[in-house]
């Protein structure tokens, strides 16, 4: 069978690698990157690093508007799927690049896969959440990492072709663990040692566009007392920049330059607490058993509060100073992503699919 999978950011090239090696054990797979993000530090580095193969087509389509970035996507992957004529196609997470890839096979007729099925921050202001509930309801086959994606999916009326598969970030994880371990210098070259220091990463437009938000957050994480360890986004940096919070950051806060998976992995693994406003580093966090400080007012990922391993403080800087100095997980974890074989589970249900409509 011959699968069209669609990427474009950093988490789905981390989701795609353990699902394109279970792919092409059975099937032909059309790799399309969409260049939505496109400089080596959050692109070509998580190729290299992760092993995936080249993509077959680099779109380049870039950053812009929504509106813009969407449709220039859906109109070059309309392009792809009517020269190679794909019989599903795979779209990962909750970006433009997703909602392109889900559009575009739709309105052709082709089949489409949702890897990352049924999650729900339940706030229609993110662009995130309006590219979910838009890509699950074009969705004929949407495999969910946890039960309470496919509670959402049937609150929707979505109940045909959902598959509870565990979530594929597991596999990434246990493959990738060790060899982060072996290769990255992250923590030397931060001079950060295990267990003293936290991890921050800022990337949405509810807290980069806002100065008020970037200063109560780069003002708490000065009163931390401890090494506060920054892979800056670009786009977060042109906002620090502009703000004029980039040359008066507080001596405590280490920048770097955006990360690759394997550094990112050790450097998370190994920290005190982590500070995001990242749907995906919140996961990550609980899966590598680490308190996690979420910025952000909601979260899509609510059993990882619920296990009380993540708090949602937002961007008011006293808050995030009580939570960063007080904040301890009072509960043992719960495996509630899987088992780590949600890679494998994709492709028999895919090639079961294949079989059932030969049949």
């Amino acid at each position: 069978m011959k699968i069209v999978s669609i990427v474009g950011a950093r988490p789905q090239f981390i989701k795609c690698a353990p699902v394109s090696r279970e792919l092409r054990k059975e099937h032909e797979e059309i790799l399309v990157h969409t260049g939505q993000h496109y400089d080596h530090g959050m692109s070509a580095v998580f190729f290299e690093e992760l092993a995936i193969p080249e993509p077959d087509y680099n779109l380049g389509i870039g950053s812009g508007a929504h509106g813009r970035q969407t449709g220039a996507m859906l109109g070059a992957i309309e392009d792809v799927l009517e020269k190679e004529e794909p019989e599903i196609v795979l779209v990962y997470g909750d970006t433009n690049s997703t909602l392109a890839g889900a559009l575009a096979a739709a309105k052709m007729h082709v089949p489409v896969a949702h890897v990352e099925a049924g999650l729900r921050s339940f706030d229609r202001r993110m662009p995130e959440e309006v590219n979910r509930v838009l890509t699950d309801h074009a969705s004929d086959i949407l495999f969910c990492p946890t039960a309470t994606a496919v509670r959402n999916l049937a609150a929707e009326g979505v109940t045909e072709g959902v598959f509870l598969v565990g979530d594929v970030m597991v596999d990434a994880m246990n493959h990738n663990r060790t060899i982060a371990e072996e290769r990255s210098r992250i923590l030397e070259d931060a001079g950060v040692r295990p267990g003293e220091y936290l991890v921050v990463t800022v990337h949405r437009p509810s807290n980069t566009d806002s100065r008020e938000n970037m200063a109560a957050i780069i003002g708490a994480l000065g009163e931390a007392g401890v090494p506060v360890v920054f892979p800056v986004h670009p786009r977060t940096r042109k906002f620090l920049l502009g703000y004029g919070l980039l040359a008066a950051m507080p001596e405590n806060i280490r920048i770097t330059e955006p990360l690759g998976y394997l550094d990112m992995l050790r450097l998370m693994a190994h920290a005190k607490k982590i500070l995001t406003d990242s749907g995906g580093v919140q996961k990550e966090a609980y899966m590598l058993g680490v308190p996690c400080i979420t910025l952000r007012e909601n979260t899509e990922w609510v059993e990882t509060v619920e296990a009380g391993w993540n708090v949602l403080v937002g961007a008011e800087r006293e808050g995030i100073v009580d939570v960063i100095r007080q904040f301890s997980p009072g509960f043992l974890q719960k495996r509630i992503f899987g088992e780590g074989d949600a890679s494998l589970r994709i492709r028999e249900i895919l090639t079961g699919y294949q079989d059932a409509r030969a049949g």
